[in-house]
């Protein structure tokens, strides 16, 4: 007479189950840790692009030229009536602007004008080969917010 099979999983069966369990894991960690940082990334250009059209605004209604001021070594801007704030630490932050607006070395601005016109410019927040330009139009002072490639 022969013993009945007993249902049930092998230790390795287990093992094998753990293992894939662990490695899907491990792969969307790394996704979601890439996710955070593209989401911010996207909220820091869109807090830019909000205070560029801010400063745009303050220019238009008071009459007079307003500068937003970005530092890129220190990750930080600064706009009219005292607004100022950071940017992530993480991937690359470069501006490109009219020479010899920024107040001090190493800042970069963004000059706009009671008619709405502006220096123009560029700020770029970049990591793993994606971002955000916001871009500022020099003649019409139009801010424009653009995704730029993640090699996918």
């Amino acid at each position: 007479m022969r013993g009945r099979a007993t249902a049930g999983f092998t230790l390795l069966e287990m093992l094998v189950v753990l293992a894939l369990i662990a490695a899907a894991s491990v792969l969307a960690m790394a996704a979601f840790g890439d996710g955070l940082r593209g989401a911010r990334l996207q909220a820091a250009a869109k807090e830019v692009a909000a205070q560029l059209r801010f400063t745009r605004a303050v220019a238009i209604s008071t009459g007079a030229p307003q500068d937003f001021v970005i530092d890129p070594r220190a990750r930080a801007w600064r706009a009219p009536n005292g607004r100022h704030g950071r940017l992530p630490d993480t991937g690359e932050l470069v501006f490109t602007g009219a020479r010899g607006l920024g107040p001090t070395a190493g800042e970069g601005a963004v000059r706009f004008f009671p008619d709405g016109a502006a220096t123009g410019g560029r700020v770029r927040l970049a990591a793993n080969g994606g971002g955000w330009d916001v871009d500022v139009a020099w003649l019409t002072g139009e801010v424009r917010l653009r995704r730029i490639g993640d090699g996918r």
